[in-house]
């Protein structure tokens, strides 16, 4: 009985260590793809580009299907936004579509 709840333990401990590590894994590809789209003459889906190149070597291309590059104002200053929505792991690497959402953001360089 004591070996049952030490073993269900273990694999719960395991597998919030998978949905952090997808999360944290997705959150700084997005970061990186708004850095890569904020360079001064980059292409318009630059930063989106990048971020599924990162996240298809990190954790697989299944995590990398909805991804959206923009340019937004904030404060009179142009941000490079990348997001990105995936499937949070809640059964090994299985688990709902679309829940997990984290964006990246980066200054925009502009060349005068």
């Amino acid at each position: 009985m004591v070996a049952m709840l030490l073993t269900v333990l273990a694999l719960a401990v395991i597998q919030l260590a998978l949905a952090l590590h997808v999360r944290n894994t997705v959150l700084d590809a997005a970061s990186e793809g708004a850095r890569f789209a904020a360079l001064a003459g980059a292409a318009p889906d630059a930063g989106a580009l990048r971020t599924r190149e990162l996240i298809t070597t990190a954790v697989g291309a299944a995590y990398a299907t909805e991804i959206e590059q923009l340019r937004v104002e904030r404060k009179g200053v142009e941000l490079a936004r990348v997001t990105v929505r995936a499937a949070l792991p809640v059964l090994g690497l299985l688990g709902p579509p679309g829940s997990l959402e984290v964006s990246g953001h980066a200054a925009v360089e502009t060349i005068e």
